[in-house]
């Protein structure tokens, strides 16, 4: 193996090592929601190389209404799902699109970008 091929190597694991650490390992933006006069608990999310705030913490029977504005045109953000609500939605770029489920139980539930990509969570307590 010679000097470019050995430097070719080294830079893609450091690539590789990179991309797991962020999705894996890097630190997630907290938010709780706020309930409003009505009592429906809401959380504006940022949508733009993923989501922001990437977790989300909500009471458990009590109407929630999450907020996606998708700040870009990527490919990859444009579908939501939350398939423990099962939900599906287009997020349309440079739009917000409000996105409302009632939580009956307790507990961690994913969503992700169409392509499974860009991850966040709901925590109900």
């Amino acid at each position: 193996m010679d000097t470019s091929q050995l430097l070719v190597t080294i830079l893609g694991l450091a690539l590789i090592a990179f991309v797991v650490w962020f999705f894996f390992f890097a630190p997630h933006q907290v938010a709780s929601a706020v309930s409003s006069a009505t009592g429906v608990q809401q959380v504006d999310i940022t949508v733009k190389g993923g989501y922001s705030p990437d977790v989300i913490e909500v009471k458990k029977g009590q109407p929630v209404q999450l907020n996606f504005y998708r700040d870009e045109e990527s490919s990859c953000s444009e579908e939501l799902l939350l398939p423990d609500f099962q939900i599906r939605r287009e997020l349309p770029a440079f739009q917000t699109t409000a996105v409302e489920f009632l939580p009956q139980q307790a507990g961690k539930f994913e969503f992700t970008c169409g392509m499974h990509m860009l991850r966040g969570s709901i925590v109900v307590v």
